[in-house]
């Protein structure tokens, strides 16, 4: 696996094989950076389900301000520590071990505006909905799910409302963003 673009472009990566984690194929990354190019630039970048850190990482080398990496395996864990040391960008990266929907939960204020990848790997599919619910009321600017082609989820979690859908092979991204009328409903 390598880096697509930006500053780090073309560097390898080290991956874990196996179905621990699910990869994001080059091809249906640099679609993805490619719809948030508009935005990525100074953000706060979260890569929850972080597998080797390859997303986390493209954000950063694509001009993100930060990202945040969670990843529970401690395999995967020491992996990403690994790409992060190897192109110096342990300042700029926070890796955090645990499960994503608690440790989402505990970031609570400091999503606020941030961009949030979620990609369980195939054994934790059964967590998108928990995830997305709980990042509903959150305030983050954009959540993107990774998911198989024939996985279905909801149009809107909470105040989270799906706003485009990107398909691309045996992969889907579906993008969330906060639904304004929800929220303003949510006030009164």
């Amino acid at each position: 696996m390598r880096v697509i673009g930006g500053e780090f472009r073309s560097r390898r990566l080290k991956t874990l094989p196996g179905l621990d984690v699910r990869p994001t194929p080059d091809r249906l990354r640099e679609a993805l950076f490619n719809v948030l190019a508009p935005r990525i630039e100074g953000s706060l970048f979260v890569d929850a389900y972080a597998g080797s850190g390859a997303v986390g990482i493209e954000a950063l080398s694509r001009g993100a301000a930060r990202a945040i990496l969670i990843e529970r395996s401690p395999k995967a864990a020491g992996l990403i520590a690994e790409n992060l040391a190897a192109l110096g960008l342990v300042g700029r990266a926070e890796l955090i071990r645990g499960a994503a929907v608690k440790t989402l939960e505990r970031l609570d204020a400091r999503l606020r505006e941030a961009i949030v990848f979620l990609d369980p790997p195939y054994p934790l599919e059964h967590e998108y909905g928990a995830a997305l619910t709980a990042l509903s009321g959150l305030g983050c600017g954009l959540v993107i799910a990774q998911a198989g082609a024939k996985q279905s989820l909801a149009e809107q979690y909470g105040a989270l409302r799906r706003t485009r859908v990107l398909k691309q092979g045996s992969n889907v991204l579906v993008f969330y963003a906060p639904d304004v009328q929800a929220n303003t409903d949510a006030l009164q």
